[in-house]
């Protein structure tokens, strides 16, 4: 027997304008999933500030949909099979992060994954570059308190966060990927708790690209690299920003 809930993602919680951050949509799911791996799979743009139905079934999916009963996004229990490329050394994800908020090329929004405008705790503030001679983007990140729960621990719909952006911005140096591209789907495991004031390292890089389709791996570690979560995603690029970039 499934289980129905309206939920309203607070509207500071999005990616590209009036639409809900992909990464924060596919943790709540895969909070109400309860199995160690999880894919969500998006199937329309999910809306922020606006009631939406989250229904969880007895196989542990999960799917949530709009006001007129249009399925937004589904997750099911997944088995986890991302080879992790190796993880850049802590000085490396620091410089990374230094360079994306020097470097003129990094536009200045207010995403809730990797928005400088965004301030501490209302946003995660999760700022990926290259690293030089690698294949991996990389970060150095420290959460905010305010993105955690009571017990200093964030919650799965933020660690999922941390495992959006990333990939996107691997594909778009690594893989040419046009801007615009959207989150199609999200496969996660998490390993570990992850604590607001400790010190974290993200990387991504590209695994494969067809078309308007771009896979790609996240991971997030430790500041020694030990393992917290690790993602493969889906990206694809709308055909109208394809036909233009074309």
């Amino acid at each position: 027997m499934s289980q129905t809930e309206t939920v309203t993602i607070p509207e500071h919680i999005h990616g590209y304008p009036q639409v809900a951050f992909g990464g924060y949509v596919a943790g709540m799911l895969a909070r109400r999933s309860g199995a160690d791996t999880v894919r969500v799979d998006f199937r329309s743009a999910v809306p922020i500030g606006t009631p939406i139905a989250v229904s969880a079934g007895d196989s542990g999916s999960v799917s949530l949909s709009g006001a007129d009963g249009t399925v937004l996004a589904r997750s099911a229990p997944a088995t986890a099979s991302l080879a992790v490329a190796p993880t850049p050394s802590w000085s490396d994800a620091k410089r990374a992060t230094e360079s994306a908020l020097a470097s003129p090329k990094r536009p200045a929004t207010d995403c809730f994954g990797c928005g400088v405008e965004c301030a501490p705790g209302h946003g995660l503030r999760l700022f990926p570059w290259p690293v030089p001679d690698s294949s991996v983007v990389a970060a150095a990140w420290t959460p905010d308190h305010g993105l955690a729960d009571a017990d200093g621990e964030l919650p799965p719909e933020i660690v999922w966060s941390a495992l959006d952006c990333p990939g996107g911005i691997a594909a778009w140096v690594f893989q040419d990927m046009a801007r615009g591209a959207v989150t199609a789907a999200l496969t996660a495991t998490m390993h570990q708790p992850v604590l607001a004031g400790a010190e974290y390292l993200s990387h991504a890089w590209a695994i494969h690209s067809e078309g308007r389709k771009f896979t790609v791996g996240v991971a997030l570690s430790t500041r020694d690299g030990e393992l917290c979560a690790a993602a493969e995603a889906l990206w694809v690029v709308p055909r109208e920003i394809a036909a233009q970039a074309g």
